[in-house]
């Protein structure tokens, strides 16, 4: 960041003293107020809850601009990204800088791919849960248990160990998620095969028996491959935020990884598609496509209390950039697996035909977002609701990584620490219990 050529000065209309602050200003989007100084000035914090006005560091990781659309990994569009490169591409990407060059980019497939079994003691682990357990549940512990079996890679403030805790946590996450789903339905679990693609691979661990060869579809593969980019990084998130406050205190990547799983599972952030899906597995019930436009209608009475999932979004106020990409892989998915016809699926367009064309939703630029079609593709695929925010978990670890390492590696960070607006009793003095 560099200092900007003008500065912010904050008045009070109590006659106290003005204070001059420093702005800083980024490669692109807003400057930032340096606000770092403000208590020992003033003896005041600032108040900001949900910290939605608040730069809580400094990244050159993912830039977003919710006004214009635009999501940047690295300085590169997502759209290019999810059209010319693969999810393995982009976790080097997020984790180094750059893009890498062919003979770094075969090694770097080769190294995920050949880490990607997990300790053989992890079955037994897995028995301590119950088999109707939800699948973050599990996979919360799982991940946190990583630290226990791979203890030599625990310390982050080494940066060797720092790049071992990476690779083998992208590595092992499908493995993972397909224990977890497999542990829940009764199936053995299938090990990982070294000459499968990381997408390829994670289909293959989670619908492959050992009773037959299982044959990775071309289509789904590259669909799948496709949710983990749009999904890898969102910038200074809740769960990305979590990952970094949990880290700043010094504790290992794996414990930090599964504060940020734990972040995810909840409904307003990696339980959004869960929670589309089955708000339209709920218009089915009521009555499916002929019940379409009754829901829009009492979508829009605010009296109703019926919420519309996987359309909108907090930070773009535009058109979600990663939507129009899944929307074209959804179409490509039903096609492929000859489900254009399912119920489901047509209510579903019709939902999206509705709030694309009705002004209500258009004017409140209420479009749908990419969890309404990635809910779509997976359900399609045959991955249970339950386990989305699994696979959401699975796409996103690079990004908590990516942002870890800069967080350890910036001479700025401190534990995190957030203030408070008091608002309790005054000081009193317990009295005795015959007195209370």
């Amino acid at each position: 960041m560099k200092l900007a050529e003008n500065k912010a000065t904050l008045s009070f209309s109590n006659g106290s003293p003005s204070v001059d602050l420093p702005v800083y200003g980024g490669s692109i989007g807003p400057d930032v107020i340096d606000i770092r100084k403000l208590y020992a000035q003033t003896g005041m914090f600032t108040y900001d809850p949900g910290f939605l006005s608040t730069a809580s560091c400094q990244s050159a990781i993912t830039y977003i601009d919710g006004d214009k659309g635009e999501l940047l990994y690295r300085g590169y569009p997502i759209e290019q990204l999810a059209t010319q490169c693969d999810y393995l591409d982009t976790c080097y990407l997020l984790l180094k800088g750059d893009l890498p060059k062919e003979k770094v980019r075969k090694d770097f497939h080769k190294l995920v791919i050949n880490h990607s079994m997990v300790n053989e003691q992890m079955h037994f682990f897995m028995r301590g849960f119950r088999r109707d357990a939800h699948p973050m549940a599990v996979l919360t512990g799982l991940v946190g248990a990583l630290s226990a079996f791979y203890h030599d890679s625990t310390d982050i403030n080494n940066p060797e160990h720092r790049d071992v805790a990476a690779i083998r946590l992208i590595a092992k996450m499908p493995t993972l998620v397909a224990m977890a789903y497999k542990y829940g339905v009764g199936q053995p679990y299938m090990y990982p095969r070294n000459d499968l693609s990381y997408a390829g691979n994670f289909l293959r661990m989670m619908f492959g028996t050992p009773c037959e060869e299982y044959v990775v579809s071309p289509v789904l593969e590259r669909a799948l491959d496709r949710i983990f980019i749009l999904h890898a990084d969102h910038e200074q998130n809740a769960s990305t935020s979590t990952v970094r406050l949990c880290g700043s205190s010094g504790t290992n990547p794996f414990a930090a990884i599964a504060a940020g799983v734990a972040c995810l599972w909840g409904p307003a952030h990696g339980g959004a598609n869960e929670a589309c899906l089955n708000m339209l597995e709920d218009i089915q019930r009521q009555g499916g496509v002929a019940k379409v436009g009754q829901f829009m209608e009492q979508v829009k009475d605010k009296n109703s209390g019926v919420k519309l999932m996987g359309f909108g979004h907090r930070v773009y106020k535009n058109y979600d950039p990663r939507a129009k990409l899944m929307q074209e892989t959804c179409n490509e998915v039903l096609a492929e697996l000859g489900l254009e016809n399912d119920p489901l699926f047509k209510l579903a367009k019709e939902l999206e035909r509705i709030a694309l064309e009705d002004d209500y939703f258009v004017q409140r630029k209420l479009y749908p977002n990419v969890d309404f079609y990635s809910g779509i593709v997976q359900r399609a695929i045959g991955i249970p609701v339950n386990l989305f925010t699994g696979v959401f978990t699975l796409a996103r670890t690079v990004g908590w990584i990516a942002q870890l390492n800069e967080m350890i590696s910036d001479a700025e960070y401190k534990i995190g620490r957030p203030r408070q607006l008091y608002v309790g009793a005054n000081a009193r003095n317990v009295k005795p219990v015959s007195e209370r």
